[in-house]
């Protein structure tokens, strides 16, 4: 396969996005700037390309007629962000936007919208039109079930409608699926779910296949089947409770089955089965024996699934059919010792857009015509980070103080001996999440500064088996603290740690973790710094109760309570940091993004509040119109400046 540079039309989109030559220390807006490229999606005919981009430090949507050397249509979003942008036709595209209103009482909500653009004409048209009372209840507006390939002018979404009276009760909407036209955005009911239902399958060619309810108190998860002469029969039910219920992907390729998430027979990894549409019968069809089903490969334009995707030290692709897998193989061969992902590809399968992301590889898109068997890179996410300016990263497992094995992956600076460093512990977000090998823009400024970076993927992190995951289970500032601080000392004693200079840093549960950290170690660390952190284990489940309607016994609460423990767990005291402010001994530094929905700014409030009561060394900065994710440039710029100053005054650097 060849291998050449990009056009002069793509060069021309880096060109704009680059920053200046990079110094011996790469400046802190070529970590931060926002993806240059991302989200790629092909035209059925493969002529145009849509990418998110970035313009002024926002995310837009740029539209490319391939070959050309200037977009064809820039679509800019300034009063939220843009988060999609996939084709409905070959001259019709569908923007989503996250409008991030305060439409319900004084806080933000995620209010996701979609609008159909003529990139020919630039007509508009909003999604659901003729629904305004409708879209207008729901979050999001934006799920498409459907894009049905075989009928181009019009897709199939799903939206909570038909309030009314039912026998005296008030009803509350249902999800609803409708025929959506994307010129006018005008909508036809076709099929309304149960009282319960929250999910949907389709074909690809706009027929109802399944769908699934979830019924609570006990939690239980349905699979009902669409018959032809359109009446529902319910093929399956299991307990939903405990993060055991079905996730289904979709359809299968051969349309017999469900492509659902399910534990292995031997209950060590999740993995990927098939239920039998006839009967429900569940049959294995990929599991890895040792990493769970990161997700499953879907067609992009019918939606079926045709593969599935686990991450070892980086993430990998696999396709159940030959053609498939063949050309993941071909892709794989030019880079080794990457993870290559074929994100998109036209009706034909002629052409395919694909990532190449590793250790030092910053995400990078190709464009592989697959008759020529040529390949032209498009874009680099951060062009401005050549390899030579990234630190090398080891994989670190280390024994838990309870014997189990937690791995990590640990990030030196470039040049600099693994020896009595200036550390900075970065553990990840979710909790229910895990770090790997990728490219990570802030372990790899982190680095650049001359720290190392430990992330370690403690107990309750996803990827690593049912039994790793559920090791996690109550376990918040508790077994899953004491994995980070284990990973401390490990790196303590094997000097690669100066013991005088260890900082704790993380956003959202790594927040948390690095709050704990200062807490409930007081004089392991150093310094302690934390983005949009969870404080309060009271306030974060009262606000999760209010979002769940008040139902202890929802899917949410379900979650909720696995990791935390029950809502009138005592232990919750003990392991609020907010609420042991006065055993702080190190300089604190919170972060936090005044429309952040996720975890609400109230609890950075709290914290800041509590420190300052106790007389704490604490600087708190509050950035306006951000959200809990980053989804500005200015923003990530604002914290690693605030952080890079932080970590000089209490580590050095």
């Amino acid at each position: 396969m060849k291998v050449w540079m990009s056009s002069a039309a793509f060069c021309a989109v880096i060109a704009a996005a680059s920053l200046a030559q990079s110094p011996a220390k790469p400046p802190i807006e070529a970590f931060a700037t926002l993806p240059t490229a991302s989200s790629p999606s092909l035209s059925p005919d493969g002529s145009h390309l849509a990418l998110i981009q970035v313009y002024s430090g926002r995310p837009v949507a740029a539209i490319w007629k391939l070959g050309e050397t200037k977009p064809q249509l820039v679509i800019p979003y300034n009063d939220g962000f843009i988060v999609g942008a996939v084709w409905a036709n070959n001259h019709r595209i569908l923007i989503t936007v996250n409008m991030n209103a305060r439409v319900l009482g004084d806080d933000v909500n995620p209010w996701f919208r979609t609008v159909s653009i003529d990139t020919d004409s630039r007509e508009t048209a909003n999604m659901f039109s003729d629904q305004v009372e409708a879209r207008d209840y729901n979050y999001s507006a934006s799920n498409v079930v459907d894009l049905a390939a075989n009928d181009p002018d019009h897709i199939y979404m799903s939206l909570y409608a038909g309030a009314g009276m039912v026998a005296g009760d008030y009803e509350k909407p249902r999800n609803t699926i409708f025929r959506v036209d994307i010129n006018t955005g005008r909508s036809r009911y076709v099929e309304r779910g149960g009282r319960h239902t929250v999910d949907w399958v389709m074909d690809g060619n706009g027929a109802i296949v399944a769908r699934q309810d979830q019924t609570e108190n006990p939690l239980l998860d349905h699979i009902l089947v669409y018959s032809p002469d359109k009446d529902w029969r319910e093929i399956a039910t299991t307990d939903a409770s405990g993060g055991h219920g079905y996730g289904i992907y979709g359809l299968s390729e051969d349309g017999k089955a469900l492509a659902i998430s399910t534990d292995s027979s031997s209950a060590e990894t999740r993995g990927l089965s098939q239920m039998s549409l006839a009967d429900g019968k569940v049959s294995e069809l990929f599991f890895n024996p040792k990493f769970d089903v990161s997700s499953a490969l879907t067609e992009p334009w019918s939606g079926r699934v045709i593969g599935a995707s686990f991450t070892t030290h980086l993430p990998h692709f696999h396709y159940f059919s030959a053609p498939l897998q063949a050309m993941q193989s071909e892709l794989e061969s030019n880079f080794p010792g990457n993870s290559v992902h074929a994100l998109t590809w036209d009706l034909a399968r002629k052409k395919v857009m694909f990532s190449v992301d590793g250790p030092v590889t910053p995400p990078t898109f190709y464009l592989s015509d697959l008759e020529n068997h040529t390949v032209q890179r498009v874009a680099r996410s951060y062009p401005a980070l050549p390899a030579s300016d990234l630190g090398q990263i080891r994989f670190y497992a280390y024994a838990a103080r309870d014997g189990l094995e937690i791995p990590a992956y640990l990030t030196l600076p470039p040049g600099k001996e693994a020896k009595n460093l200036p550390v900075v512990i970065l553990p990840h977000g979710g909790p229910r999440a895990r770090d790997d090998m990728a490219f990570d823009w802030e372990s790899q400024f982190l680095a650049s500064r001359g720290y190392a970076v430990l992330r370690p993927n403690f107990r309750g992190s996803w990827g690593y088996g049912v039994k790793f995951l559920e090791a996690g289970y109550g376990q918040w500032g508790r077994k899953m603290q004491d994995d980070v601080t284990d990973g401390v000392q490990k790196l303590i004693a094997d000097g690669i740690a100066d013991p005088k200079r260890i900082c704790i840093v993380g956003g959202s549960y790594g927040g948390y973790a690095a709050l704990a950290g200062a807490a409930f170690t007081p004089d392991l660390y150093a310094c302690a710094a934390a983005w949009a952190p969870v404080t309060d284990l009271h306030r974060l489940g009262r606000e999760d109760l209010h979002d769940s309607g008040g139902n202890e016994h929802s899917a949410a609460m379900s979650a909720w309570s696995r990791f935390i423990g029950p809502l009138d767990d005592k232990a919750f005291d003990a392991h609020s940091p907010a609420l042991h402010a006065d055993a702080i001994k190190i300089p604190i530094l919170l972060m936090h993004g005044e429309d952040d929905y996720t975890v609400r700014i109230e609890q950075s409030e709290e914290m800041d509040r509590a420190l300052r009561n106790a007389h704490k060394n604490v600087t708190f900065v509050r950035i306006p119109k951000e959200t809990h994710h980053m989804q500005t440039m200015a923003a990530r710029v604002r914290w690693l400046t605030e952080l890079e100053k932080f970590l000089k005054e209490n580590i050095g650097d």
